[in-house]
């Protein structure tokens, strides 16, 4: 008897123990934040793999070391095929070849793409593409030319010689609602160029100051020419990756040697107005190693705007994908390396699709998408609703993520948010006290006290004239008191 008890009691054991990653279907991947002391916390995934797609898949050839993708407003999904000189255009379930751009009619000759890196395509549905070697952008409509930008002219520009080494080689590029071309060109550190709809170059756009400490100035002081020569260059750094949002804000991502700021949200005064959320640092992860093949900062290759304030940066040096809301707070994190389905090798470009995530890898000659979970899903709509000024449906959304993860400090964070700014004070500081939001949390402190004091100053008003009219009464009969003492005395 004791015997089946036993046996009985070990099969209920193994039927509640977790099961191997692969049984279970578990992502290949780590899911994660970082909490207010910035330890990793790991978190539901937010975003599961989905479908791997390839050239061969689609019925046009493999794909050769692809640079590129972008979404167009019809839906249609652009990919820069860089090694095989083409474009390759999917249907918007990405099911599908409905295209394939190798050539063009240029003045009655047939004109071909060298190298192209980076594409994109405007409201009007013109299609732009960074031909990289041919040093130009074409322009494109409906598979026929519209413009070449070639060999911008300008003073701030020099050509050729032995005192210039610029050449342009756009790399990757953008367009705005109103036309105008945002170009990442190789070894251009003066910034992002910028040229007008008609293909003139207007200058520099969002130029990135490399900051030098007083260390480094004093070293390069007392240091000879010698030693200066072996030291680094203080010139400002280069953009890796572009994005525009709908009103015009340009989302450029870029090297970052410490680690703390790889994404700019330029206005359209080339200002960079990004906020970074209470640990101030939009560079991917915190922390990080001094040593072994992943270590140093995250090396964000891409970003992409995903609406409603939220934008996701592709990290090559991990395979990481870092998500991040309009007020700078990091959503999670997902992805990784390796040689599973749905892990990277070198990931170049990411782009969204509604509610799904995919990611264009250069080494794998494939793009692999991602699909939401309701964990990511509620998280998503969460954000969404607070940027449209919901606040009562986002406290919902947060509840519900509380129930998935009941140690996410950014759910906390959000439901105190809302109650802050429904004037709720009271629950407005528990829940902030809950996410650790010191700032948020103080306003909340201060809103409370501020409450208090106003709902007791008639009172405290009466009890200051009470307690005066009282001390006056005192004062004025002792007077009289004492007064009355000494003329009896006299």
């Amino acid at each position: 008897m004791k015997r089946v008890i036993t046996c009985i009691f070990v099969c209920l054991l193994c039927a509640a123990a977790p099961l191997p990653a692969a049984a279970a279907g578990i992502v290949p991947y780590d899911s994660y934040n970082y909490d207010y002391w910035g330890d990793i916390v790991f978190t539901p995934a937010p975003y599961v793999p989905g479908r791997t797609i390839s050239g061969v898949s689609l019925g046009v050839g493999a794909f050769s070391g692809p640079q590129d993708m972008c979404v167009g407003p019809d839906g249609l999904v652009y990919v820069a095929d860089t090694g095989n000189n083409r474009i390759v255009i999917l249907n918007a379930d990405m099911t599908s070849a409905v295209g394939v751009i190798d050539s063009f009619d240029n003045g009655g000759a047939a004109d071909f793409f060298n190298v192209p890196c980076g594409v994109a395509v405007s409201q009007d549905n013109m299609l732009y593409i960074a031909d990289s070697q041919n040093r130009r952008v074409v322009v494109l409509y409906d598979g026929k030319l519209a413009n070449i930008v070639s060999n911008p002219q300008s003073e701030m520009l020099e050509y050729g010689g032995e005192n210039s080494g610029f050449i342009f080689q756009p790399l990757k590029l953008a367009v705005d609602y109103a036309g105008r071309v945002y170009v990442i060109a190789r070894g251009m550190t003066q910034g992002i160029m910028v040229f007008n709809p008609e293909g003139d170059f207007t200058g520099f756009f969002g130029t990135i100051n490399v900051q030098i400490t007083p260390w480094e100035i004093l070293w390069r002081t007392i240091s000879t020419k010698a030693e200066r020569s072996k030291q680094t260059l203080f010139i400002p750094t280069e953009f890796t990756g572009i994005d525009v949002d709908p009103n015009g804000f340009i989302y450029a991502s870029n090297i970052d040697t410490e680690g703390e700021r790889a994404v700019r949200r330029l206005n359209p005064n080339g200002e960079d107005v990004i906020r970074t959320g209470d640990n101030e640092n939009v560079g991917g992860d915190l922390e990080i190693h001094s040593f072994g093949i992943y270590s140093g900062p995250s090396a964000i290759v891409d970003v992409v705007y995903r609406g409603k304030g939220i934008y996701s940066l592709l990290d090559s040096r991990r395979g990481r994908i870092f998500t991040y809301d309009h007020e700078g707070n990091l959503l999670y994190i997902f992805g990784g390396l390796g040689s599973q389905a749905g892990t990277f090798k070198q990931p170049s470009a990411i782009e969204a699709f509604g509610n799904r995530i995919a990611v264009l890898d250069t080494s794998r000659n494939e793009i692999i998408t991602f699909d939401e979970t309701l964990y990511g899903q509620l998280i998503n709509e969460a954000v969404a609703l607070r940027y449209d000024g919901n606040e009562t449906q986002a406290v919902e959304k947060w509840h519900q993520v509380l129930l998935l993860n009941e140690n996410l400090e950014l759910a906390n964070i959000g439901i105190g948010k809302a109650y802050l700014t429904s004037g709720d004070n009271v629950n407005a500081m528990k829940y902030l006290k809950l996410g650790k939001s010191r700032i948020y949390y103080s306003i909340a402190y201060k809103r409370y006290r501020n409450d208090i004091l106003k709902a007791n100053l008639p009172y405290v008003f009466t009890g200051v004239l009470v307690l005066a009219a009282a001390l006056f009464i005192t004062g004025k009969v002792k007077k009289r008191k004492t007064g009355g003492g000494l003329l009896t005395d006299g």
